[in-house]
Order: C-alpha cells, then sequence, then structure tokens
C-alpha cells in the first residue's frame, strides 16, 4: 500500500508484514533490517516523484545516502503489520527525509528515523552543495 498524505505535502506511506527472516535470536526485528523497511518507503515516495534511483541517474546525479539515524522505541514482531511514513523535510541543500514506523493496528511508534542524501555530479564526481533543478522540477518547486 502506497499514499500520498495531505498533511505533509512530500509523503508516502508504504504497509509490511514481518517476515520470519527479519527477526533476530530474541524473535523480534533484528535492528539492521529497520534500514531495509526505511528503504522501502524512501523508493515509494520517490516514485510518487518520478525521481527514484534510475531517474537521478539519468538526470546526471547520484543521491548516495551521507547519514543515517535510526530510534528504537519498540520491537516489532514476527507476522505484525507496520507502517512506515518517509516524509521530506529537506531539499535545498540536500535531500533530507524522516520516517516513522507504527504498528499498522495500534498506531504505536515502533521506531523513527531520518536518511540524507546530497546530489554528486556523475560527470565530475563531485558533490553538489546545492541541490540541483531537477530535484526542484520534480517537487514542483519554482527556482527564485
Amino acid at each position: 500500500m502506497t499514499s500520498w498524505h495531505t498533511k505533509e505535502r512530500w509523503s508516502a506511506e508504504v504497509e509490511l508484514q514481518v517476515q520470519f527472516f527479519d527477526l533476530d535470536p530474541m524473535l523480534i526485528v533484528w535492528h539492521g533490517n529497520y534500514v531495509k523497511y526505511l528503504e522501502v518507503a524512501r523508493c515509494a515516495l520517490l516514485d510518487m516523484l518520478h525521481y527514484n534511483y534510475p531517474e537521478m541517474q539519468a538526470s546526471g546525479y547520484t543521491w548516495p545516502i551521507i547519514d543515517l539515524h535510526l530510534r528504537y522505541a519498540h520491537p516489532a514482531a514476527f507476522g505484525q503489520r507496520v507502517k512506515v511514513r518517509a516524509s521530506i523535510i529537506e531539499w535545498e541543500n540536500r535531500l533530507k527525509i524522516a520516517y516513522v514506523i507504527t504498528d499498522s493496528v495500534s498506531g504505536q511508534r515502533l521506531s523513527r528515523g531520518t536518511t540524507t542524501q546530497v546530489a554528486v555530479d556523475m560527470a565530475t564526481r563531485e558533490m553538489c552543495f546545492a541541490s540541483p533543478p531537477v530535484l526542484f522540477q520534480k517537487l514542483g518547486i519554482e527556482q527564485v
């Protein structure tokens, strides 16, 4: 399930079911697998903008993640349905996305985090200190 949210301008949400292969020996989701859940939501968001990784590359830029933060509040367990919301919160000089993972039934927050990506010009392999015009275009923002 993927949807735009009206509460935030650029936001997408996916619903996932926790699989057995995501569990650790304590039978809860291994902390590293939350990064995979963020990626699923991030790709849903970028798809809605028509600027996912293939489109980024076609525009002449790669967008590596340079920073990742996760805060765990409650563990997710096998079979649990979770919602992962991804929202763009910064775009001028970098692409920063905030995430919230909640239980699909109760709405209880399980985890929250952020990722930060920067544009890298593929031709020069140089990091851009401002986001390229194509990102503003995809976000529907006119640059002055």
